[in-house]
């Protein structure tokens, strides 16, 4: 992960809770192993510091306390109880704590330019080369596509083997054969599936998109989508946990970052779903809406309601500006309003 890197703040003035006052600024540093060091040098994980965001003494009271439901109905076999934080994700937590981050240095780049700061704007410049360095890493990770390099690697690999798989049978070591067979087919099959994601990840159509409210169809808590993948990123204890694998259609659809309505379940913060179990309200949502990361990632709200998310956001997930269709009936209801 980045080490080394300072940010002095994951807020921004007037920011905080949307809708709320502003939070106060907190300096943190993010290190290897998904933590936070603060001005205490003491570990924090990163879901209780982006907690600390919340304002003191908002009052947080659930819509609905019971998110755990006897969910055997949606799913294939294994009837078990969910719960709404089988799906809650630290890696998508985590993800979105290093935009933040990113949008930070950036911001403070600019600041020491203003204020004709040279030496600093190219020290905070070089840390956020970094940190965008890292990120770019890992995202062609996370789509499965390799290097140049690391395809010609794979493929010198694959070559050799396949020449010592073929001494082994020359000489009828056919005990020796059969393992290079199998890591041959092995290297294959892997190199396949990275094909297939990043494939996906060129031609997938999304049913939500970035800034729209959703209700989970199980659970029933009101969210926003924050990110999206064209199949689920979580790693294998993560989907084993969620019931990934008796989804109807499996980790192979898009998966969505989900921020949680804090007045639905405070302690979720952000969680993964399959784009199976979110559904968007029938007609528009314009319901007040509590997290601590709105207004990082958003304008405001749309007249359907939905989140505008900032162009930065966009950016990351190559998503278009969308448009709210014009209603003239909207429009005049207003006016006679």
């Amino acid at each position: 992960m980045v080490q080394g890197m300072s940010a002095s703040t994951l807020t921004t003035p007037g920011s905080g809770v949307y809708g709320s006052n502003p939070h106060p600024r907190r300096h943190l540093r993010l290190t290897k192993g998904s933590k936070i060091i603060g001005r205490s040098d003491t570990f924090t994980p990163l879901h209780y510091c982006a907690q600390k965001l919340f304002l003191t003494g908002q009052p947080y009271i659930p819509r609905q306390r019971n998110l755990r439901v006897e969910a055997g109905w949606p799913f294939k076999g294994d009837e078990k109880e969910l719960d709404a934080s089988h799906e809650r994700s630290e890696s998508a937590n985590e993800d979105i704590l290093i935009f933040f981050f990113q949008l930070d240095l950036a911001t403070r780049v600019q600041y020491a330019l203003n204020l004709e700061q040279y030496e600093v704007a190219q020290q905070l410049r070089n840390k956020l080369t970094e940190v965008e360095d890292e990120v770019i890493r890992q995202h062609k990770v996370k789509k499965g596509s390799t290097s140049k390099g690391e395809a010609q690697d794979q493929a010198i690999r694959i070559l050799r083997l396949r020449t010592e798989l073929q001494n082994a049978v020359d000489s009828e070591n056919y005990a020796l054969a059969a393992e290079l067979r199998d890591e041959i087919s092995k290297l294959q099959t892997q190199s396949l599936a990275a094909s297939a994601k990043a494939l996906a990840f060129e031609n997938i159509q999304y049913k939500f998109r970035l800034g729209q409210k959703v209700r989970h169809k199980i659970f029933g808590y009101q969210g926003v989508v924050s990110g999206m993948d064209p199949v689920c990123c979580e790693s294998s204890s993560w989907m084993e946990i969620a019931n990934v694998d008796n989804l109807a259609r499996g980790s192979t659809q898009p998966f969505y970052q989900v921020l949680v309505d804090v007045h639905d379940d405070p302690n979720l913060l952000v969680t993964y779903v399959s784009e199976e179990n979110l559904q968007a309200p029938d007609k528009p949502d314009r319901r007040r809406f509590d997290h601590p990361y709105i207004s990082f990632l958003f304008y405001g709200t749309d007249t359907a309601g939905d989140f505008i998310p900032i162009k930065q956001l966009r950016e990351k997930y190559s998503q278009p500006r969308h448009e709210v269709p014009f209603d003239s009936k909207d429009e005049d209801s207003e006016r006679d309003a």
